[in-house]
């Protein structure tokens, strides 16, 4: 099983004021592919938190993928891109494209979407929108790819299947 954790970006949420229902239809999905839920939390919109929780899962906790939901859009206070960058060692820009590509055939408005995805040591951090709706397409874009990239990363993946 991938050992996964969710974060939920939200000043609101992590103030009690607002219910995470992305975090949880998040939840529910990967629960439902087998992957192991073992951390969930919610946290404001500062990149400096952001940041030391994407550094204390990968390199502490070593999860191998970590969910993280709101923050990709363009209010000043969206900084979970930025947060993510400053920690990730390697690009992997074809998972902001898969999800962007598969939100287009929905809306326009995903050109506005900035989440973005990276290495950091044996962990792939993956920024999702903060919509239920818009988080769970975008994650259905790359998940079939998901367990490949792990094992790849983990040193698992056999020969003939990179």
């Amino acid at each position: 099983m991938i050992k996964t954790a969710i974060i939920t970006i939200s000043d609101k949420g992590s103030k009690g004021e607002r219910e995470d229902g992305t975090g949880s239809a998040l939840k529910k999905l990967l629960e439902k592919e087998e992957y192991s839920i073992e951390y969930y939390k919610i946290i404001p919109d500062e990149i400096d938190i952001i940041a030391d929780e994407l550094i204390k899962l990968s390199d502490s906790e070593q999860v191998n993928l970590i969910i993280t939901n709101g923050g990709t859009g363009f209010s000043k206070r969206d900084v979970t891109p930025e947060a993510t960058k400053k920690v990730i060692e390697k690009y992997v820009p074809g998972i902001g494209e898969a999800m962007r590509a598969k939100s287009l055939l929905v809306t326009p408005k995903a050109v506005l979407s900035r989440g973005t995805a990276g290495i950091r040591k044996n962990t792939l951090i993956i920024n999702l929108p903060g919509s239920p709706r818009g988080a769970v397409e975008n994650l259905e874009a790359v998940l079939p790819a998901i367990p490949h990239g792990i094992e790849i990363l983990l040193g698992q993946a056999s020969e003939c299947a990179k």
